[in-house]
């Protein structure tokens, strides 16, 4: 076996105690780098769900809007005006209808 200097053996010991000492340190700081990462990654999520629901919300309103800008006016006065002079269910069946036929109809 060769002789090695106390010196060398030495400096060795020191690097590999300080290796070892900051290993804990080292492995907490990855643990909060992930989870931070995880959490924001998260909230991004969150996020972004929320958007495409609005999304959804303003399609489906829009949508809505045009069907009913869609429906002849004739056909909305004349249901309006059944409604206002109608008590009996035989004028709501008669309402209800109309609003199948435009529906069928795609008007």
């Amino acid at each position: 076996m060769a002789n090695v200097s106390e010196q060398i053996t030495d400096a060795v010991t020191q690097a590999n105690v300080k290796v070892l000492g900051d290993s804990p340190a080292m492995a907490l700081s990855n643990l909060y780098q992930t989870i931070s990462h995880s959490l924001s990654l998260s909230a991004q999520n969150a996020v972004t769900s929320q958007q495409q629901t609005n999304i959804i919300h303003q399609a489906t309103t829009t949508q809505g809007v045009a069907q009913i800008y869609a429906i002849g006016t004739a056909a909305v006065g004349g249901t309006t005006s059944e409604v206002m002079q109608a008590n009996a269910p035989s004028s709501l069946t008669n309402m209800l209808g109309i609003v199948k036929a435009l529906k069928n109809s795609g008007g």
